[in-house]
């Protein structure tokens, strides 16, 4: 088994029903409300036990933020990355008049995965089962969330309100990192990010719901994604020697993509480029070295 304490942040969402009313919707509690506006998957729908990952946009489309979004009873749990405090604030001045209230959760954050993780759950745990994908268990000190985009593999979270004792070996942030790179999952900040619509990347059909209404940049998703398939698909590449993120593709003197997330280790990359230019029988250059387009990251392979 393999195993890694995240820092994410985590906040509790609730509120009280008013009388917020849309012809999608009908009558919901304001918190439901306030996070079906703000996110891109349907919140209203979510049932108990489970969740869901979703996407904050801006007006233009481009992600701010990402969660994975727990439905606890009439209650929801996000998790995220960043300060929860900061977040809060920011969720404050969004909701205006709505009756929505937020709690920050301290609580220790595992990943794990790999031989071994399912016994792990049962002996340590003392459950008989472990969740389906998208699903989570809870008792009153943890939740378990079988959570395959984390890492593109399947392997739980575990969010604990003490320290827990982990068998197995513990990975690092880099190694962390290498696998999000070879599975081809992006990443807030990395793939998903100002100038990058959700719908040139892998995770889109996980991660946006095109029947819930509006939410912020719904417009611009929805424009784009009936007209058809963006310009820029994403795609993992291989480098001659690292590079820094964020820099362009070249191909005949034109800029055809670009890269967003480096594996220091394999010398593999996740980046952009134009479907049109794609092709890996072609020599790319980044900064004046070479670059191989391996293939196109189209669908998630995590059913």
């Amino acid at each position: 088994m393999n195993w890694i304490k995240l820092n994410r942040g985590k906040i509790r969402v609730y509120g009280k029903s008013s009388k917020v009313l849309s012809p999608k919707m009908g009558q919901v509690p304001d918190h439901v409300a306030f996070l079906n506006s703000i996110l891109t998957n349907d919140i209203k729908q979510l049932e108990n036990g489970k969740f869901n990952y979703n996407l904050m946009l801006t007006g233009k489309g481009y992600p701010i933020d990402d969660f994975f979004v727990l439905k606890d009873g009439e209650e929801f749990v996000l998790d995220f990355e960043g300060d929860s405090q900061i977040r809060i604030d920011s969720f404050n001045r969004l909701k205006l008049s709505l009756k929505v209230y937020f709690e920050t959760l301290n609580l220790n954050h595992y990943f794990i995965f790999g031989e071994g993780s399912e016994e792990f759950l049962r002996e340590n745990f003392k459950i008989e089962n472990t969740p389906d994908k998208f699903q989570y268990i809870k008792t009153e000190d943890f939740y378990i969330l079988r959570n395959p985009l984390r890492l593109g593999i399947d392997g739980f979270d575990i969010f604990a309100t003490e320290e827990i004792k982990l068998n197995g070996r513990e990975i690092t942030q880099q190694e962390f990192e290498s696998l999000r790179i070879k599975n081809c999952i992006p990443k807030i900040n990395k793939e998903l990010k100002e100038g990058i619509i959700p719908l040139e990347t892998n995770i889109y059909k996980y991660a946006i719901s095109f029947d819930k209404g509006c939410y912020t940049g719904q417009e611009v998703i929805a424009r784009i994604y009936f007209r058809g398939k963006p310009p820029r698909i994403m795609a993992k590449f291989k480098l001659s020697q690292r590079i820094p993120e964020d820099t362009p593709i070249i191909y005949n003197d034109r800029k055809a993509g670009i890269i967003t997330s480096v594996d220091a280790n394999s010398l593999e990359a996740i980046g952009f480029i134009l479907e049109s230019m794609a092709d890996t029988e072609k020599v790319y250059k980044v900064e004046a070295l070479e670059l191989k387009l391996l293939y196109i990251c189209r669908e998630l392979n995590i059913e």
